[in-house]
């Protein structure tokens, strides 16, 4: 069974810091691009980072303008984890976060097909 696993989400202050981990198992997705994604209560699911490999060493990532600079993208391609490194957390933040798994890294909900169940987030001020 094909599956992504978020975990490390919770509880932090505005200015904190929190890092997400995505686990895959079921089959191995480390010639795709990993995405995450975040819904807030009442919105639609948005776009943050998403990364893939782009070379022997080398990996390619997008990010929304909204976590630029304060968010990082990365991937364990040995383990098949990506994680989100959130700093300088804001309560505009706050939301679950989604894991998924795509053939690119586009911003585009549509274009991941594999999705993990999502792990909460809750920047306080």
């Amino acid at each position: 069974q094909v599956q992504l696993v978020e975990s490390g989400g919770g509880l932090a202050q505005a200015g904190g810091s929190l890092r997400l981990s995505c686990a895959a198992s079921g089959r191995s997705f480390r010639n795709y691009g990993m995405g995450w994604f975040r819904q807030a209560p009442g919105k639609e699911r948005e776009f943050v980072a998403a990364i893939i490999r782009s070379g022997t060493n080398y990996f390619s990532a997008n990010y929304a303008d909204s976590v630029k600079g304060r968010f990082t993208i990365t991937r364990d391609n040995a383990n098949d984890t990506v994680f989100l490194q959130m700093n300088s957390l804001k309560p505009e933040d706050t939301a679950v976060y989604y894991c998924a798994a795509g053939l690119s890294i586009t911003a585009r909900v549509q274009g991941y097909g594999v999705w993990g169940q999502g792990t909460q987030v809750t920047v306080s001020s």
